[in-house]
């Protein structure tokens, strides 16, 4: 994994990597590059319902693509090979999620030698109107 990494890193084709893990590629995860601004993107799959009644998103799966966004974004922008591991993550639901395509941006908070505090934010149609936002930390390894 290391090496894959360490080759995307350089050539830039993140969706390389989100191919590799089983579960971005099971809820339908995908990398836009906006500028500098890196846009991650959830496809509506039907495995991704929680309320088949409305339709809408499952809650565990818009929590698991916000942190999959913010581990994958760290990996991105700060150049580590190794996946960080995750310390904590909150989630505040804002509003309910459509099946419709789902965005994800981060923003790096607080980077420490070791910790890292990442801020996440989900919409759908409008980013000003985000149906969640997170907030994530994360442990780098000491050889890093």
């Amino acid at each position: 994994m290391v090496e894959l990494v360490s080759k995307i890193q350089r050539e830039g084709n993140w969706q390389e990597l989100i191919e590799k893990i089983p579960y971005a590629k099971f809820i339908g995860i995908s990398v836009l590059s906006m500028g500098d601004e890196i846009i991650f993107k959830m496809d509506p799959l039907p495995s991704n319902t929680g309320n088949p009644v409305l339709p809408a998103l499952h809650g565990g799966v818009i929590a698991g693509f916000m942190e999959t966004a913010a581990t994958l974004n760290m990996m991105m922008r700060l150049d580590v090979v190794q996946v960080p591991k995750i310390i904590d993550l909150t989630v505040d639901y804002l509003r309910s999620g459509a099946m419709k395509d789902t965005y994800a941006t981060c923003i790096l908070n607080r980077q420490g030698r070791r910790v890292a505090n990442v801020q996440v934010l989900a919409w759908q149609k409008n980013r000003e109107t985000p149906i969640a936002s997170a907030r994530a930390h994360f442990l780098f390894d000491d050889d890093e």
